[in-house]
């Protein structure tokens, strides 16, 4: 099958398999299996970019794909202009009880089509220039009169803010500050203010006192500030924020005082969606099985447990792609193979599409995955890895080379990750490919 990319897209794709990452773009020329997720998650963008609210929990062992399945509905979300941030949750880093911290990841994270994290200041420079487009739409002001220009754009900015003063006086305030900032030419100031209204702690008291707002954000100051942050991406031209929550199962290993307290978080966070407070939000989180079915993880909190409660059947062909969860099953030896020959689709190269035909990328699945104990479901990350780098890149460049007299698989423990080194067998050996 032909693989319609871009040789930049194309480029990305392949080095990042090489290193044994994610892509971080096209990934849906990658997409093997999520066929039948498509159809519900556009009915759920669209209701959120309709002002509704999404919450979605995605369940899969370690390899099933849940950061490949993350970035891929982020990037449908991206083409339909949605804002996006993936949070890494950590006890030390990013622990999930404290808010304020989750929102400063969030706007550090924060990445739209047309712009890398942070795209926060793009967003508040968009959202002011969106504000002197309608101003002048209107046709109540002449473009040539600057003053009488600047005090209409004030006068809307007001009312777009009145929602938020009510909510979040500190954020509408800083709005407006960094606003005048931009105006008047004070970077610094602008910057200190961008800065406070991402949640950043020690922002500069004099670009504090500027705009009237003080101290710093806490727990509840955060989920408020994730509020105005909706609003401005709204009135910015940006219909919805995808905020993936990611590793949220690293809770387990919490001590439980803390655990408890995230747990209750993510209820609370639920419940808010639910209640429609945060309009324009797309929730996502991702966990093992056994964070959701676990007496270490979700149903530790019963009222949580009772809010992700999904009924899976043995088949998860018949799984509901409209439940609260969404399971991925993990790779097969065939899905696997599918996805080895897209990507010698995106490889482009027509020596390599000669010498590894389908049943070399099989003969090699089936190494990698008894590599590591017969677990397939473990087995995409070193897979791709090893078919680009190992095979792929030398079919390419050396004309004598071919992988079935020349390749022995190797798998050294350094080059795998925990879940795949306990995968694999204590021995180093190589197999004949």
């Amino acid at each position: 099958m032909a693989v319609e990319v871009s040789a930049r897209r194309r480029r990305d794709i392949i080095d990042a398999l090489r290193r044994g990452a994610v892509p971080s773009n096209g990934l849906d020329v990658l997409a093997v299996g999520l066929d039948r997720f498509t159809a519900a998650l556009d009915e759920d963008l669209d209701r959120v970019a309709g002002a509704g609210s999404v919450f979605k929990a995605v369940r899969g062992e370690y390899g099933a794909g849940k950061t490949f399945f993350t970035r891929w509905l982020g990037e449908r979300a991206k083409r339909r202009g949605f804002a996006v941030a993936e949070v890494q949750i950590s006890e030390l880093e990013t622990p999930l009880h404290r808010m304020e911290t989750v929102y400063r990841r969030l706007v550090e994270q924060l990445t739209t089509e047309q712009f890398p994290p942070s795209a926060l200041r793009p967003v508040l420079d968009g959202w002011i220039f969106a504000l002197e487009e309608d101003v002048l739409a209107a046709g109540t002001v002449d473009e040539q009169d600057a003053e009488g220009l600047d005090r209409a754009v004030g006068d809307l900015l007001e009312r777009r803010l009145t929602g938020i003063s009510r909510n979040t006086p500190g954020f509408a305030a800083a709005l407006r500050g960094y606003r005048t900032a931009v105006a008047d030419g004070d970077q610094i100031t602008a910057d200190g203010l961008a800065a406070w209204l991402g949640g950043q702690p020690h922002v500069a008291a004099s670009a504090r006192r500027a705009a009237g707002v003080k101290g710093d954000i806490d727990h509840f100051a955060a989920l408020s500030f994730l509020q105005g942050l909706l609003t401005v991406l709204r009135d910015s031209g940006h219909p919805g924020l995808l905020l993936v929550l990611d590793e949220v199962e690293t809770l387990q290993r919490v001590r439980s005082d803390a655990r408890d307290k995230a747990l209750n978080s993510l209820r609370q966070l639920i419940d808010d969606i639910y209640g429609g407070r945060f309009p324009g939000l797309f929730l996502l989180i991702t966990g093992t099985p056994a964070f959701y079915d676990g007496q270490q993880g979700v149903q530790r909190l019963a009222p949580l447990a009772q809010r992700l409660a999904t009924d899976f059947g043995p088949e998860w062909h018949w799984d509901n792609p409209r439940a609260t969860q969404l399971r991925l099953p993990g790779f097969t030896e065939e899905t696997l193979v599918q996805l080895g020959i897209r990507v010698r689709d995106i490889y482009g190269s027509a020596r390599v599409s000669q010498v590894c035909d389908d049943a070399y990328l099989g003969k090699l699945a089936r190494a990698v995955a008894g590599r590591l104990g017969g677990q397939v479901g473990v087995a995409p990350r070193v897979f791709l890895k090893k078919l680009v780098a190992d095979v792929f890149d030398r079919v390419d460049q050396f004309d004598a080379w071919d992988p079935r007299r020349h390749y022995a698989l190797t798998v050294r423990p350094d080059e795998l990750t925990e879940v795949e080194r306990n995968a694999a067998s204590a021995d180093d050996i190589q197999l004949p490919m």
